[in-house]
């Protein structure tokens, strides 16, 4: 168990990584960098205000200072800043790719050649940086009239995705995303050819519920998390824009113990030996967002962190400090450490997590909007009673003077209801979100309402295609 650990994040992935790492045996003392004042109300917990996560210099000097024996990466932007990068170059143990291998998320072009080669089946897709040719294939797609997907190539936060109905919405969609509002679809109407219009990728649309399967890795093993699922759309019944998540459910009823080996086998350990053999072996938590269709799970994305909402859902359900594991991955050991494992052990039961959202959110989130129902100075655990049945990560606050907790970003919280079974987890997250108020607060009502039937599915996930 490594006794002083750095997390480089101040969100609320970032708050339930502490949470769960802070209070483990073993553990003295988690520095989080910049943290926040939620954050830093956990027992054993310290905060790094003016430390910059996208500085690596800054966080390898933050390591150092503390005297850590891990660095955990937590978001997107310090792994594609170099952040990782710069702690190995320092001889300081961490979690968290290296920059090239962060592309299979950076890049979502990147992500599809991956797979391709690794033989992992994801969408039909194009990637182009001109707009006469991505038009040109999401028309091909949406002949079939079954839709298409425009993605911005680059990090979006989550928010980065179209989902398309017909050929007009796709190119509106891509329009935005070259910034061609109205324009003729015509290379000649592009801009400075210096200056590289950016990638998008076209994909075919595809049917079924998403799945969540995030898996810790050491450059060649893998260990999973529990599946979760998350909600991206704002509104109830999959309304409104994309956001970075709503909230989450775990376990998934629709995706079985057996399913999730099966995915590992079949998506994360290709990628992993994919990765290697090119040079750039990924430890960290690779995230597979899948879709399940009836023709079996097929990958959507690869992300290179823990996920968001899905980390505050999953790390209550574990059953095993997190800490060695993380550590193992690190130092290339899991496979030693935890031999013949694919799953990690879970308590009995489930979570649920509801977001609460800012006013304006996901376009132009409000900030400065007094939180009721949270007091400064409470930890997860004491925001949400300490009654066992849930807790309050907060992702987006502030404290004032005077110690009123302001709203300040756009996903403001998640409260997470723990229970039995889904419907008594959803039952408690939906008490403890109805005791939370702001002005403005968006917030969805059916995380975890309607479940599918419980499957025994195969897990098989078909080869490769690609346009």
């Amino acid at each position: 168990m490594p006794t002083r650990i750095l997390i480089v994040g101040g969100g609320g992935r970032e708050h339930a990584l502490a949470w769960k790492l802070a209070g483990e045996p073993g553990v003295n003392e988690v520095f989080v960098a910049p943290g926040s004042a939620a954050i830093g109300c956990e027992p054993r917990v310290t905060c790094l205000p003016d430390v910059d996560p996208l500085d690596p210099g800054a966080v390898v000097a933050a390591a150092r200072a503390a005297a850590v024996e891990l660095v955990v990466v937590g978001p997107e932007a310090p792994l594609a800043s170099g952040v990782a990068d710069s702690c190995t170059a320092a001889g300081i143990a961490v979690f968290g790719p290296s920059r090239a291998a962060a592309r299979i998320e950076t890049s979502k072009a990147f992500c599809h050649e991956v797979a391709e080669a690794a033989g992992v089946r994801m969408a039909r897709a194009g990637w182009f940086n001109r707009m006469a040719p991505a038009l040109g294939f999401a028309a091909e797609l949406a002949a079939g009239g079954r839709g298409v997907v425009i993605k911005a190539d680059g990090l979006a936060g989550g928010k980065g995705v179209t989902i398309c109905s017909s050929l007009i919405e796709a190119q509106a969609a891509l329009e935005a995303i070259f910034d061609v509002p109205g324009a003729d679809p015509d290379p000649g109407d592009q801009a400075d050819p210096a200056e590289p219009a950016p990638l998008v990728v076209v994909e075919e649309r595809l049917y079924g519920l998403e799945a969540s399967v995030i898996a810790l890795c050491d450059g060649r093993d893998a260990l999973a998390l529990p599946a979760a699922r998350d909600h991206k759309r704002l509104a109830d019944d999959d309304g409104g824009p994309n956001t970075g998540g709503m909230g989450a459910y775990s376990p998934l009823p629709d995706l079985p113990d057996a399913a999730v080996e099966a995915i590992v086998a079949g998506v994360h350990r290709p990628i992993l030996a994919e990765l290697a053999r090119r040079g750039s072996p990924f430890r960290g938590a690779l995230y597979a967002g899948l879709i399940l269709t009836t023709d079996g799970p097929v990958l959507l994305e690869c992300n290179a962190r823990f996920g968001d909402p899905e980390t505050q859902v999953i790390v209550p359900r574990l059953a095993v400090p997190l800490g060695p594991i993380l550590r193992a991955a690190a130092h290339r050991e899991l496979a030693a450490a935890y031999p013949g494992r694919t799953l990690l052990p879970v308590l009995p039961g489930a979570a649920v997590g509801i977001v609460l959202a800012s006013a304006g959110y996901p376009d132009r989130p409000r900030r400065g909007d007094v939180v009721r129902g949270i007091a400064a100075g409470q930890d997860a655990a004491h925001a949400a009673g300490r009654d066992g049945r849930g807790l309050v990560f907060q992702s987006a606050t502030q404290v004032d003077t005077d110690g009123a907790v302001w709203t300040n970003g756009g996903r403001v919280l998640t409260v997470v209801g723990l229970g039995t079974t889904l419907e008594a987890a959803r039952q408690n997250a939906e008490r403890l979100a109805a005791g939370i108020d702001f002005d403005g607060l968006q917030r969805r009502h059916d995380i975890a309402l309607r479940l599918p039937p419980a499957t025994v599915a195969t897990g098989k996930v078909p080869a490769g295609a690609r346009a």
